[in-house]
């Protein structure tokens, strides 16, 4: 007879086995599926979770009460439970449509589906967040969202059926869409086409409100050109003119922000700067090294001591030769925390004689996180090339609301946040929102912390501040500010947090 681990092995082989078959497909319909008996014991055992009756998602024992699970398997049980319960015939709503078209990648609470078989009812789904599916008309066209197979309005479409209050409401995704349109005439067409003149008014007089005359323009013209009469209408409550149109809505989504985000630093943030010289600004980076990495590894859920940072600094760490050092992945952490340290000590000093501190996050992001994991590579537990360049994979963060951006978005987000850093002026602008729109992205499948608060320091420092340690008994605090700032776009609590670490009172 069978014992129980023989039995739950067997029903974790027949799970690998179906998902072997489905790809990146998380979501599993029916107990039959599987197999009865398959089912109840790995929901059981905690492999598997229920969504909703008959729904399930992977999971791992343990998770139980851990949102990251759900999160990850969201738009991919929303996709698959549509396309099961109308054939496909769905869409998710023009507002909806927008989140994704704008490059937006916080998990929504609430998600709003149009089909002409729709009940108008809601659907709980766990930990707080809903499906409502309306019975309505769906669009001429619908594309197909490619890492999901979502079905969305065409962008253009979208823009021109949302309402007014949509563009009050959620001006930064309108601005992100608006700003990416590459040409007017599909907005014109389906005006034409549906007789929408108010609604292409709206359209023009928000392209204008961004700066975009020429294609407001033409959008008028054409439709004049036609017969129809349109008044143009600017929906937003205010103008934000951006000098740059990107084709990538995460380009622009993050220069949104940031231009959001500055005047709330500037506002709050009020440390006065003291001149240093080369010489004190190193002298103190070496004296805050080892408070600094024991509390930055310690925040990453390393297990270190002063007495493994002193045996690093001091050179008496050999993973070739102790096979001690080699195992222990918090030796490794460490000496790759003090490669990166003295690496970024270099560049502090270079900004003396020349380099400025927005260069030097440029040229030296990059580098600095390569070298908290040198030590594996030599260690031979990560190999070379996965260093290279940034993620090819989708990450997630623990039990946040906040998805980064995937993978085929990540390089023109790094590209726009360079770009910002080399335009602002201000070092403790880019200080705060350096560090916050590192972590934001997530450029790396790990060590996106430890390198965003490289990042801010190195403005901090250069600028005539002083090293900000951020404290491991302070963590939760910390999470939960860039948690807010990543899920509301409200960065004012993120800012007193750093504020008050660098002694201002609020």
């Amino acid at each position: 007879m069978a014992t129980i681990q023989e039995k739950l092995a067997e029903s974790l082989a027949v799970l690998k086995k179906y998902q072997d078959a489905h790809g990146d497909n998380l979501v599993i319909q029916g107990a039959d599926t599987l197999g009865r008996t398959h089912t109840e014991r790995l929901v059981n055992s905690g492999y598997l979770q229920m969504v909703i009756k008959g729904w399930y998602i992977p999971s791992s024992p343990g998770s139980e009460g851990d949102s990251t699970v759900w999160y990850v398997s969201y738009w991919s049980f929303i996709t698959a439970y549509l396309d099961s319960r109308f054939a496909g015939k769905w869409c998710l709503s023009p507002e909806m449509s927008l989140y994704f078209h704008s490059g937006k990648t916080v998990i929504p609470k609430q998600v709003i589906v149009r089909s002409e078989s729709g009940t108008n009812n809601i659907l709980q789904l766990p930990f707080g967040t809903s499906l409502v599916d309306i019975k309505a008309s769906l669009p001429p066209e619908k594309v197909r969202e490619p890492r999901y197979g979502v079905r969305l309005y065409p962008m253009e479409y979208a823009l021109l059926m949302v309402g007014p209050d949509y563009y009050r409401r959620d001006a930064l995704e309108a601005r992100s869409c608006l700003a990416s349109l590459k040409d007017v005439s599909p907005i014109v067409s389906a005006a034409i086409d549906g007789g929408h003149t108010t609604r292409a008014g709206r359209v023009a007089g928000a392209l204008r409100s961004i700066g975009r005359e020429e294609m407001a323009d033409e959008l008028l013209r054409r439709m004049r050109q036609v017969g129809y009469t349109v008044t143009e209408e600017n929906p937003f409550e205010e103008d934000v003119r951006l000098e740059t149109f990107a084709v990538s809505p995460h380009a622009s989504r993050i220069r949104l922000m940031w231009m959001q985000m500055r005047k709330v630093v500037l506002a709050k943030l009020k440390v006065k700067p003291v001149q240093q010289d080369a010489a004190s600004v190193l002298a103190m980076m070496d004296a805050t090294y080892v408070k600094d990495s024991y509390h930055s590894l310690s925040i990453e859920g390393y297990k270190i001591t002063e007495g493994l940072l002193e045996r690093v600094r001091s050179g008496d760490w050999d993973p070739e030769k102790d096979l001690e050092d080699k195992e222990r992945r918090d030796a490794l952490a460490a000496r790759g925390y003090y490669q990166a340290y003295e690496l970024l000590k270099q560049g502090v000093a270079d900004c003396f004689s020349g380099q400025t501190p927005a260069q030097l996050y440029v040229k030296g992001h990059q580098d600095w996180h390569f070298q908290l994991f040198e030590p594996c590579i030599r260690a031979g537990i990560v190999k070379a090339s996965d260093l290279v360049g940034y993620r090819r994979h989708q990450v997630y963060i623990r039990n946040s609301m906040h998805t980064p951006p995937n993978p085929d978005a990540v390089l023109d987000a790094m590209s726009a946040l360079s770009d910002l850093m080399m335009e602002e002026d201000n070092a403790l602008v880019r200080a705060v929102l350096g560090h916050f729109f590192f972590v934001y992205i997530h450029p790396y499948m790990d060590g996106n912390g430890r390198t965003a608060r490289f990042v801010m320091n190195s403005q901090l420092v250069t600028a005539g501040y002083p090293w900000v340690v951020i404290p491991v008994e302070r963590w939760e605090e910390y999470m939960a500010a860039l948690e807010k700032a990543s899920v509301e776009g409200d960065i004012e609590e993120f800012v007193r947090f750093i504020g008050s670490l660098m002694g201002q009172s609020f």
